[in-house]
């Protein structure tokens, strides 16, 4: 078993996720072992109920593993309560997600500022100019008092990457991120994490396209919750008799 070294940012080991229901249990995620080094860009990728989003929620505290070590920034998380995972959810992690999650009822500069307004203690001059230049980095500094519903799908997804970029994440975690978007849209998105990986952002995208996931400087492939091979994937997903056992989750 590995240990962490001085330039993974992420370490899982033995990583397993059951969820129950009344006489059900579901393996979405059985004995995974990952590192993400600082300012690695990867891509995971499998079929749908494979595990990838499971695993990015976990990545993310957004959900805590049945099992298993995850260390986070040399800090293990384990048994943290409610409030001190959304914490430093709200310092380490920058979201991005298919569906955008703008509130239509707030401006671009508002939505973009609204995860800043948790961190206690920090002045609005400083919430200010994080959000202006988070928003300069997407090329929307111009429609700081536009709502979401007056931009394009794409504008709104540059939108979602600057308010993921205001907080100074250590890492970026990408849900299907081109997922609602045109091809040509899609592409522009690709671009800019392109450049946010080239300045330094450490990326974790899933993404069922495989012309995007050849972007990033490595692929994670999953299968029935497990991190397979590409050629090995390939045959699985070639065996008509294969039973996936996690075809409910995502």
């Amino acid at each position: 078993m590995s240990e962490p070294t001085q330039i993974d940012l992420i370490h899982i080991e033995q990583l397993t996720k059951i969820f129950y229901t009344d006489e059900l249990e579901t393996h979405a995620l059985s004995g995974i072992h990952l590192s993400i080094a600082r300012g690695e860009y990867v891509a995971m990728s499998g079929p749908s109920g494979c595990g990838k989003s499971t695993l990015l929620s976990i990545l993310g505290l957004l959900d805590t593993p049945t099992s298993g070590k995850y260390i986070l920034n040399g800090r293990e998380f384990a048994n943290l309560d409610f409030a001190e995972r959304s914490r430093i959810r709200n310092q380490e992690i920058g979201f991005i997600f298919q569906s955008f999650n703008l509130i239509g009822e707030l401006t671009v500069f508002e939505n973009v500022e609204l995860p800043l307004t948790y961190r206690a203690g920090m002045p609005a001059a400083e919430r200010k100019e994080r959000v202006m230049h988070a928003l300069q980095r997407v090329d929307m500094a111009h429609r700081t008092r536009h709502y979401p519903a007056q931009l394009s799908g794409g504008q709104q997804q540059r939108v979602a990457v600057a308010r993921a970029l205001a907080g100074s994440p250590s890492i970026l975690l990408a849900d299907e991120p081109t997922g609602n978007l045109d091809s040509k849209n899609g592409e522009a998105v690709m671009r800019l994490m392109q450049d946010l990986h080239a300045e330094g952002s450490t990326i974790c995208m899933v993404t069922h396209d495989p012309r995007f996931a050849a972007h990033a400087d490595r692929q994670i492939h999953l299968f029935d919750g497990k991190i397979v091979a590409e050629g090995e994937l390939l045959q699985l997903l070639a065996d008509p008799t294969h039973n996936p056992s996690t075809s409910t989750v995502a």
